[in-house]
Order: C-alpha cells, then structure tokens, then sequence
C-alpha cells in the first residue's frame, strides 16, 4: 500500500498531519507493508530565497490581520503541535523560498528510495519548525540531506542547478488534478484523499478501509451442500 503526501516543508499542519498519521500507523497491523512517499508542494513560490521577514509578519499583511490577532492564531498552532510532542519555535520562523528544499526531496527519494526521502522530509520539518533555521538556505539544506545520508557531491550538484525542479512543478499539478488546494493532502493508493491535518482515528480508519479494499475477502458459497470435488486424497465417488 502506498500513501502519496502532498505537503510543504514550512507547512506547520503538514508536521501535524504527519505525527498524527504516524500514530495511526504505529497501530496498523500492516504498517510493514506501507510506503510514505512525499509530493512537493509550494505554498509560496515567490518568496525570497534567503528569509529575513518573519513568518508573523508576512502573514499579518497576507491576512489583513494585526501581528497581535496573528500571533493569537499562530499560538494555536504551537499548542496543537505540542499536544502530538512537537516543540515549535513558530515566531521565530522567517518566510523563506522551499523549492530547493523540495529538489533535495525528490534527489532523495531517486537515489535513496521512501525511507530517505522520509528521514529528510523530518530533518527539514524540525529545523524549519523546532530549530527555527531557514530551510531556503542552502548550507542548512546541505547539512540536512548529507545527515540523511545522501552524496554531498550529488547534493551540491542539484544545489548548483535547476535538477528535479520539473518534478517539483509535475507533483504540483498533480495535486491540482487532485482538487488539492492546500496542504498536507494524503492519497492512499491513489483511490482515497484525505486532506488536512486530520484526526489519527480518521487516519487508522482510511488506513483499514483502503487495506480491505485491496484485499478482499473471499465469501465461499455453496460450501454447505458438500458438492463432488476433488483434493489431495483424491476424488469423490
């Protein structure tokens, strides 16, 4: 089984919405058997590469909101994230460009598979959200993907140029076809959509009805009437 998320790495719900789903699987009996694959999505493509306003700031001008009602709203995001273990530093987040760091995501998944791709996605989660480092930066992206364990050569190579930015714009119109406008977006075996950082008994419950859906139960009929048949000791007479 495979689950597709859609997600931005200065997203503070698509590090929710990862814990929770984490959570559901921990108690999925078939979790062995599940790939978490990562999607790129920008939530701001135009933004500076290097972040020097804070996150606080620009949403207060985005929203029309005053940066005291903002910080209202942002603190609850900090304690929901506290409520799954995450200690967020969000008023000291700046707003930063995430392309670069969505390339290193698709260079990891391409050389390292889902489990590196999901060590990076996590390292670049926390040092956004409980490091409060710029992850538009490319010395704290470079320290990130070679403690995933990937090639610094080959990571300095896709830092120095456009590589895997076609795949970054290709996993957004994905989401798109997908009637995804925001994110975290979840597609489970690309048969069920789960958007938001939602609940883990939601989670564990798409979790179960996709499994079931893809491994249907045989109903036996007729068993009861003891029709002729053969087997292993031979045939009925």
């Amino acid at each position: 089984m495979e689950i597709e998320i859609w997600s931005d790495v200065v997203c503070p719900w698509c590090f929710i919405g990862k814990r929770r789903l984490e959570a559901a699987l921990a108690d999925f009996e078939h979790a062995d058997e599940v790939d978490v694959v990562y999607r790129s999505f920008e939530l701001d493509p135009t933004a500076p590469q290097h972040g020097h306003e804070s996150t606080l700031t620009t949403l207060s001008r985005k929203y029309g909101r005053s940066e005291a009602e903002m910080r209202q709203m942002m603190q609850h995001v900090k304690d929901t994230a506290a409520e799954v273990g995450l200690d967020f530093r969000i008023f000291e987040n700046v707003h930063t460009n995430t392309v670069d760091a969505h390339r290193l995501l698709h260079l990891a998944l391409a050389e390292g598979g889902a489990a590196v791709q999901g060590d990076l996605k996590e390292r670049l989660l926390s040092a956004y959200f409980e490091r409060a480092e710029d992850v538009g930066d490319h010395a704290v992206l470079r320290a990130e993907a070679l403690a995933a364990g990937l090639d610094a050569a080959r990571v300095d190579a896709v830092l120095a140029s456009d590589e895997f930015r076609s795949q970054v714009w290709a996993d957004v119109d994905a989401a798109r076809r997908y009637g995804a406008t925001g994110v975290p977006f979840f597609v489970i075996d690309r048969a069920y959509g789960i958007s938001g950082a939602q609940p883990t008994e939601l989670f564990a419950s798409a979790l179960q009805q996709a499994w079931d859906a893809s491994h249907p139960v045989l109903t036996p009929l007729g068993a009861e009437t003891g029709a002729e048949a053969c087997g292993p000791d031979g045939c009925a007479i």
